[in-house]
């Protein structure tokens, strides 16, 4: 099988990680790259270390050409201008991958709420998979609209879910303490992530008000089918890459707390990811430098205090988004899930 493969927004952070994998992926190749820009760049110009790598040069969004030429797409537009192109596409025939968050919350009043504007797209949304590949492995083959999660969402979801699922900690008042490298935040210039600003720096920023947190509320939610609660407080690092998660939830009134309920709780972990080929069930504390250019995630767990903490770790570039990507693409073409990632 050979899957060729359109990036329509390809000079972002992701799209470049994207066209990294994809060059070493055994079946799937890269054909169309799709840019909004006027002056249309060839990628290796945009990105020198593509020299050699990818010898394309960028073209217009063209719904019938990408058609011709590719079987998927990955759409790497930010929410809003995503939905503009994922109908056009998909009636065209084309199997979308969106990286955006437009196809995320399946409620279009929630994502109204959340992201300000209406959803215009809600035939789609309304079929669209959620690419959580350890959760919803079974309906990613032959789905064609896949929603890519969001890095935050993904570290918290494979941290918590397993937990929930058994009941072993409550559904209310989890604590998500959350820092994610520099590269989360997009390509595009700001003042505050110049690297006199962000160099030695540290911060907390959208307290209980980011837009993921509605994303892992509900996918947890889906998870055990009871209404699941959490605060979202995440921080920047001054690192390009990584995002680091200490969660904090409270135990179920009959898990003890002491070294025989932290052994129980890796036991679960052990059991939930005993077939899932990207997430490592680690002893000691993760690191975000462990995990850096895979699509690993990494999981660690303790009872202190009173608390269960679950410790999680992602490069937010791959596992967090390009190679989960391409995880859902594997799947969704009935492929080997490693292919192009180990």
């Amino acid at each position: 099988m050979s899957i060729r493969v359109a990036i329509v927004g390809p000079t972002g952070y992701t799209a470049l990680w994207l066209v990294k994998l994809l060059a070493r992926h055994p079946e799937a190749r890269v054909t169309y790259l799709a840019s909004q820009r006027e002056q249309l760049p060839h990628i290796a110009e945009e990105f020198p270390e593509l020299l050699g790598i990818c010898d394309l040069t960028c073209r217009s969004i063209d719904a019938a050409a990408i058609a011709r030429e590719c079987d998927a797409a990955f759409i790497r537009l930010p929410h809003v201008a995503a939905m503009q192109y994922v109908p056009v596409l998909l009636e065209a025939g084309v199997r979308v991958i969106d990286l955006s968050a437009d196809y995320r919350l399946s409620d279009p009043r929630k994502y109204e709420s959340v992201y300000g504007h209406a959803h215009t797209d809600t035939a789609n949304l309304a079929n669209a998979v959620y690419g959580l590949p350890e959760f919803n492995a079974a309906k990613l083959p032959g789905a064609r609209l896949v929603a890519n999660p969001g890095c935050y969402p993904t570290a918290a979801a494979l941290a918590i879910g397993p937990l929930l699922a058994k009941k072993l900690v409550k559904p209310t008042g989890i604590v998500i303490n959350a820092c994610s490298g520099i590269t989360g935040a997009g390509r595009t210039a700001k003042p505050h992530l110049h690297f006199p600003e962000m160099n030695e720096a540290f911060m907390c920023y959208g307290a209980g008000t980011h837009r993921h947190q509605p994303e892992i509320e509900q996918t947890l939610t889906g998870l055990i089918g009871e209404e699941v609660r959490t605060l979202f407080v995440p921080h920047l690092l001054p690192v390009d890459r990584g995002i680091h998660e200490t969660i904090y939830m409270e135990p179920a009134d009959d898990l003890l707390p002491g070294a025989g309920a932290e052994d129980a709780l890796y036991d679960v972990y052990e059991a939930a990811y005993a077939n899932e080929p990207f997430i490592r069930i680690r002893l000691g504390f993760p690191n975000v430098k462990h995990v850096r250019d895979t699509n690993y995630c990494d999981l660690a767990v303790r009872v202190a205090g009173g608390k269960v903490i679950v410790f999680s770790v992602i490069d937010n570039m791959i596992k967090g988004a390009s190679g989960q990507a391409i995880q859902n693409m594997n799947l969704m073409f009935e492929m080997e899930e490693t292919a192009g990632l180990k």
